[in-house]
Formats: structure tokens, C-alpha cells, sequence
């Protein structure tokens, strides 16, 4: 885990023990990056993570608030400040949702087709990742769980072409994972979604991966109040 994932899951630690209240401000980015021992660059990327899981949001002119606990959102999210947060923006979300509808449910479809014993304990066990990381309300590992499971799909679909996309692209869709969780009601929602994508490649369904995908897709672009048309 990269050294932003980890001054994310100190934070969120921190914020879930009461060290850090809610309605709290956080100290300076240079008091929390020198207390951490860590540059400044991977605390605002530590920063950006959290705020798009809705642990924290940015007052300007302030700093930055601990969130009180959400219990939905009332609008589309916006992208927070940093450098996930400038890849955000770069990219509308809703146009991310729908690059990802196109580009999953082909690499869910593949996956599918090509599945092997090798690779279906693999697909289960970030499954298994994610889920624990839930009952425990670790939301930072629960995501990066959450694009690895990605991630493992565009390698299974066997061709290389889909992981350099998700490569490339893995700023706006790291992002595009993690604000449906700041939704706390329906933070399960993925995993139960995830569920279904793997008992289809699982099972070498083809078109039940693929519509399994679109429709996780579908639902997450929902869970954070938007909408795309499906290419």
C-alpha cells in the first residue's frame, strides 16, 4: 500500500476513534504531515482520498473540517482538492462512469470467457478483502480493495490493451470508486454488486458478467446522484 493509502487509513483511524471529532478542524498540512513524518504531497493525496470517502471536507479560508456522519448525499459530489482531485476534475465523473460502462462490462464479458481455475481464487479473495474491510468500516482499504478487483478484471479479460486503460485512467477511476462511500447507508451496495460480476466469470457467463458490470456501474453513477446514457 503506497504512502498516501497509509496516511489515509491512519486518519480515517483517528477520525472513526474520536481523536478527531466531527464538526473538528484537522491541524495545518504542516503540522499533520510532520506529525506523520511524511511529505506533504502524499498528506494531500492522504487528504483527497478521505474527502472523496466523505470522512472530511475543505472550508475555504478555513481548512479542513472533520464531516459529521452522512447520511446520503443531496448532490453530485464534487472532486476535492489535490492531486486525485485535479485528475477528477480533469474528467467529468459522469463521463468516467460512462468510459467505465463501455470499458468493464466488455473486460467483465472477457474474464468471463477466459477464467481459470488459477484465477477465480484470486477474484474471491479481494472479494473477501473488501467485504472484511467493510464490518470494520475501513473504508480506505475497502476501496483500494475495490480497484484492485477492477484492476484484476481488465488482466483477466486476456487483453493487455483494457489494463493500460485502467492504468492510465486510475486517478478518475480510483475517485469514481470511492465517493459512493461516502453514502454510509449504502457502502455495502458495491460489494453485494461485486458479488454477482464474480459469480458470473465465475461461472463462465458471459453475458450475465457483462450485464452484471453495466448495472454496477449503473448503480454506483446513481448512488452519487447522476446519470449517463450507456454507449
Amino acid at each position: 500500500m503506497s504512502m498516501p493509502n497509509i496516511a489515509a487509513q491512519t486518519l480515517q483511524r483517528q477520525i472513526l476513534s474520536g481523536t478527531y471529532a466531527p464538526g473538528a478542524m484537522l491541524p495545518s498540512q504542516r503540522e499533520l504531515a510532520e506529525s506523520m513524518g511524511i511529505s506533504r504531497a502524499s498528506l494531500r493525496e492522504a487528504l483527497s482520498m478521505l474527502e472523496a470517502l466523505g470522512f472530511i471536507r475543505s472550508v475555504p479560508g478555513k481548512g479542513t473540517l472533520v464531516s459529521q456522519r452522512q447520511e446520503g448525499r443531496e448532490a453530485p459530489p464534487q472532486p476535492p482538492a489535490g492531486e486525485e482531485g485535479a485528475a477528477a476534475a480533469a474528467l467529468d465523473l459522469a463521463a468516467v462512469f460512462q468510459l467505465r460502462y463501455a470499458l468493464e462490462s466488455a473486460a467483465a464479458a472477457l474474464a468471463a470467457r477466459h477464467i481459470s481455475a488459477h484465477a477465480t481464487p484470486r477474484l474471491w479473495g479481494i472479494q473477501a478483502r473488501f467485504e472484511e474491510a467493510l464490518k470494520n468500516l475501513d473504508l480506505v482499504s475497502a476501496s483500494h480493495a475495490d480497484l484492485e478487483f477492477h484492476q484484476l478484471l481488465a488482466e483477466l479479460s486476456g487483453n493487455p490493451a483494457f489494463s493500460q486503460v485502467v492504468r492510465q485512467f486510475e486517478r478518475p477511476i480510483s475517485h469514481s470508486l470511492r465517493v459512493p462511500f461516502a453514502d454510509r447507508e449504502r457502502i455495502w451496495a458495491p460489494a453485494v454488486e461485486h458479488r454477482a460480476v464474480a459469480a458470473a466469470i465465475s461461472a463462465g457467463d458471459i453475458e450475465g458478467a457483462r450485464q452484471a458490470m453495466q448495472q454496477h456501474i449503473v448503480n454506483a453513477a446513481q448512488r452519487v446522484g447522476l446519470s449517463f446514457s450507456p454507449p
